[in-house]
């Protein structure tokens, strides 16, 4: 007995027990004794749980981010509603401020049977002709009441101006000629003017229709065009009709009125469309149609 004692206190490590735990380069700590294990654990159990607590704790951003997404897709479809409602508002509003693109008349702007050039210059030039030969008339018939030339040939001249005078009357004119004459030409172009100004002030009223038809370019891209400018500003200060003196001018006009009307179909399509998809979406509210929207 005495021989095991002393084994036991020179080589220590023939107890784990009697000194406590021993750490060993390589190896975990030896165990504790038994009443002193559960208590160690229940530390580190206790650790444990609260720095769990404490990682796994979500922070104020992400319970926000959370709960945004949970709204959103709450309201998802009503704010999908929203939005087409304010769309279809939109394009209505769009096709009640522009409808009057379609009382467009082409041929009273286009003026297709405008007089020519060409056709002004031949009447010109017999304009010129006649009055020649009715101040020749003239001469000859006042050089014999001079003594110039003798009586029949002044007789002769008389006779001949008062031909060439009736001649020119247009009454008597259209008798033995179809042609119109320079007055008539004039004339005619005076009245296609006339009429392509009053069909403009018609279209644009007291609103100023081509302003309006602007709100549309997002449809056509071409009403974004800097020639177009000038006529937009004076439809918006409601001064165009007074403005259109020349061919050119009605002629750009017609030009943008037809693009508009391009807009106004691409308007109308995507306005049908945008009911239809309210239909099948059952979205009464973007369905209705209110006279003030």
């Amino acid at each position: 007995m005495m021989m095991a004692k002393t084994d036991t206190a020179q080589n220590p490590e023939a107890n784990p027990l009697a000194e406590g735990p021993v750490l060993r380069q390589g190896r975990r700590a030896d165990p504790l004794s038994g009443h002193e294990q559960p208590v160690a654990e229940a530390h580190v159990t206790q650790g444990e749980s609260v720095s769990t607590t404490d990682v796994e704790q979500p922070s104020a951003v992400e319970v926000l981010g959370k709960q945004g997404e949970q709204d959103e897709q709450e309201w998802g479809p009503e704010a999908d509603e929203v939005e087409a409602k304010t769309r279809q508002r939109r394009l209505r509003q769009l096709l009640r401020q522009c409808e009057r693109v379609l009382l467009l008349d082409f041929n009273r702007l286009a003026m297709s049977d405008w007089p020519d050039n060409f056709s002004l210059a031949e009447a010109r030039k017999h304009r010129d002709l006649w009055v020649f030969s009715a101040l020749v008339a003239a001469v000859v018939f006042l050089s014999g009441l001079t003594g110039f030339v003798p009586a029949w040939l002044a007789g002769g001249g008389f006779g001949a101006f008062a031909l060439i005078v009736l001649a020119g009357l247009p009454g008597i004119r259209r008798l033995y000629s179809h042609t119109p004459s320079h007055v008539d030409l004039l004339m005619r172009r005076q009245r296609l003017l006339r009429e392509a100004r009053k069909h403009v002030e018609y279209l644009e009223s007291d609103t100023g229709l081509l302003w309006q038809c602007a709100a549309m370019a997002d449809f056509n891209p071409a009403l974004k065009t800097t020639r177009f400018s000038g006529l937009i500003n004076l439809s918006e200060r409601r001064a165009l009709p007074a403005a259109l003196t020349r061919r050119e001018h009605f002629r750009l006009y017609l030009i943008y009125m037809l693009e508009a009307e391009k807009a106004y179909a691409q308007v109308e399509s995507a306005y049908f469309k945008g009911h239809q998809s309210a239909i099948d979406e059952g979205w009464d509210s973007a369905v209705e149609r209110t006279d003030n929207p």
